[in-house]
């Protein structure tokens, strides 16, 4: 039989959920830049970029939690 959770695992979970919104908004900008007919370099700077501005995003919205 499966118990809930513990403390742990919830924060593993949580843990790889504020990561995955992180890469999301970097991958974005990626795509973006890329579908928008980017460099490389172009793209590259838009990722490191978004995953800043994800980081960002990530830190407010934790705060106002």
């Amino acid at each position: 039989m499966v118990g809930p959770p513990s403390r742990e695992e919830k924060r593993e979970a949580m843990n790889r959920l504020k990561a995955a919104i992180v890469v999301l908004v970097g991958a974005s900008a990626g795509l973006i830049t890329l579908s928008g007919g980017g460099s490389l370099l172009q793209v590259g700077v838009a990722i490191v970029a978004g995953l800043v501005v994800g980081a960002v995003l990530l830190a407010y919205l934790v705060r106002i939690a």
